[in-house]
């Protein structure tokens, strides 16, 4: 029971929060800073989010002792989809936060 929680723990909840504090960010910087400065952001985000997923792994595995071909699948998808929820509400912001004369150039 106690290792089923730390699989929950560890392989869902932990990656999802990561993403949903970058996300918090993410929103931030596009409404506060525009969409250029976001796009930087992001690549930040993706070397922030890459040492957080070693980490978690790394402590899983290791630390924990949890079983890696168990972990790291579990690990893996909820990061991933968390991911895409994360990348489809910045886009979202970004689209809502551009002016009127640039969305009036673009064809629809």
């Amino acid at each position: 029971m106690i290792t089923a929680s730390l699989y929950f723990l560890m392989g869902v909840i932990a990656p999802s929060f990561l993403n949903l504090l970058h996300l918090v960010v993410g929103v931030y910087v596009v409404n506060a800073r525009g969409s250029v400065m976001s796009l930087g952001f992001s690549g930040i985000s993706f070397l922030t989010k890459s040492m957080g997923m070693i980490f978690f792994t790394w402590l899983g595995v290791t630390i924990v002792g949890l079983d890696y071909r168990i972990f790291v699948p579990i690990l893996c998808f909820f990061w991933f989809f968390s991911h895409l929820a994360e990348a489809f509400v910045i886009q979202h912001y970004i689209q809502k936060n551009v002016p009127q004369h640039l969305q009036d150039l673009q064809i629809k």
